[in-house]
């Protein structure tokens, strides 16, 4: 599946990502353990040659469910070059506070009501504003077109990590990763969504030109 192409901003934008969303968790949870796995590592080794993450010293990033695109290896590569790694805690307002990765066995597994449950870090949080720390922010999504407008789940947690970056000025390099066919024309857009400067998926990285912070 390549998506079917969405008119960019069109009305009713947030019905149509309804309908996108349920297509590409639909396409994701027929992927088998294998691919999800060999995904991850190609993922992780077109992530790691990106220059912003070469450089960067603090990574605010996730841990992946399900038949996300794998994450774990790239933590696990990024804390072996001595990066700091930040992951997400939910907070009852669907805000996300943060703390720091040591490891996969500095995870705890939470259930959030009747959704799947995450991987968390289990030590000390540091605080909703400690993602304004981070050089590079690792997004999750189910898609993204060709301006780098990112269709995220529908949360709202990360429209208010964006938010916080750009109340605080502050302008990591906003990365999604996903699988190569969940980079698609056009997704819809509405007023608080923010383009991201890169996707990376398993078979490599891609820019996109006009994008310059959240």
């Amino acid at each position: 599946m390549r998506g079917r192409p969405v008119q960019h901003g069109e009305p009713g934008g947030e019905t149509d990502k309804r309908t996108l969303r349920r297509e590409f968790l639909g396409v994701r949870n027929r992927l088998t353990t294998d691919v999800v796995r060999e995904s991850a590592d190609a993922l992780a080794e077109h992530a790691l040659e990106l220059p912003e993450l070469a450089r960067a010293r603090t990574v605010a990033a996730y841990v992946s469910v399900g038949s996300e695109p794998g994450t774990l290896t790239l933590l696990d590569a990024l804390l072996t070059r001595g990066v700091r790694v930040l992951l997400p805690a939910l907070l009852p307002d669907h805000d996300l506070d943060w703390g720091a990765y040591a490891g996969e066995g500095s995870l705890t597994r939470v259930q959030h009501g009747g959704k799947m449950a995450l991987f968390e870090p289990s030590g000390e949080l540091l605080g909703p504003d400690a993602v304004l720390c981070a050089d590079v922010v690792l997004l999750p999504g189910l898609a993204v077109d060709a301006h780098g407008m990112r269709l995220g789940r529908g949360g709202g947690s990360y429209d208010r990590v964006l938010a916080r970056l750009d109340r605080a000025g502050a302008r990591p390099a906003l990365v999604v990763l996903l699988y190569d066919t969940e980079v698609v024309e056009r997704v819809p857009v509405e007023a608080h969504d923010r383009p991201v400067q890169a996707v990376v998926t398993p078979s490599g990285a891609r820019r996109f030109a006009g994008s310059c912070g959240p």
